[in-house]
């Protein structure tokens, strides 16, 4: 049988088979090609993403990954049209209002990072609202990535240290650790992405993770987000597993 043929269960059995990532950050990148490559507007590619990402989350559950870090809206998105930027908005609002149930059966826990309470009042509210009633969600932590950039990220862990060191007291810079800057992230308390995939053909980090990301695997699929399923995310298990990880030594380290 031709690889591209092979069943949904055939890439869940050769992923399991593998390593397993505990954190996987995508980049979901490919909406907007999608919809014009249809004679659509920009619009139904974002609506039609939504529907990939609850397409996917079940298959995120199957490989018993605990993080999964999606790249919802970046700080440079505010550079699009007004009126897409207000869709995506909407789109958020109405994943958070409307498919919490499916969040909470599923045992997901929504944890927002970025800047995104300097969104408008509503979002911010349906945000709010999903991450306190998906709280007790232990089988995966869904991080949204919502206005969000990798350098404002650091720039604002920079400056919270600074902060600390000052309220303590501490003037001995030298001292302080990589442990101490990671603690001060969007991310702190999260295991490092274990692998990052990116939509569309597309391959950079376009700001995403990157402290955090530092050693992670990239896999990079020519495949638009509004057709990745979760044949795709098996295929990207697979190719992480094939990897030798051996963040700067000579032998190789699992995980």
């Amino acid at each position: 049988m031709n690889e591209r043929n092979r069943s949904e269960e055939y890439w869940l059995a050769k992923a399991r088979a593998g390593r397993i990532p505990v954190h996987v950050g995508i980049i979901m990148d490919g909406n907007g090609r999608w919809a014009q490559s249809r004679g659509l507007k920009r619009h139904e590619g974002h609506r039609a993403g939504v529907q990939t990402i609850r397409r996917c989350i079940p298959a995120v559950l199957e490989l018993g990954i605990r993080h999964c870090t999606l790249f919802v809206f970046s700080t440079e998105n505010w550079k699009r049209p007004q009126e897409e930027i207000q869709f995506l908005f909407k789109l958020i609002l109405d994943y958070c209002r409307d498919h919490k149930d499916e969040l909470i059966e599923n045992g997901v826990q929504v944890v927002p990072i970025g800047r995104w309470r300097e969104l408008p009042a509503s979002v911010v509210r349906a945000v709010e609202s999903v991450v306190r009633d998906t709280t007790d969600g232990s089988r995966l932590q869904l991080h949204l990535a919502i206005n969000y950039g990798g350098r404002q990220e650091i720039l604002d862990a920079a400056v919270e240290l600074a902060k600390r060191l000052v309220s303590a007291g501490q003037v001995d810079f030298e001292h302080v650790t990589q442990e101490d800057f990671a603690g001060c992230l969007y991310t702190k308390g999260v295991p490092d992405p274990d692998l990052i995939i990116r939509t569309s053909g597309e391959k950079r980090l376009s700001n995403f993770l990157l402290w955090q990301g530092a050693y992670a695997e990239l896999v990079f699929t020519d495949v638009l987000w509004p057709d990745f399923g979760p044949v795709d995310l098996y295929k990207s298990v697979v190719e992480y597993s094939s990897r030798s990880r051996r963040f700067g030594d000579v032998t190789e380290k699992r995980g």
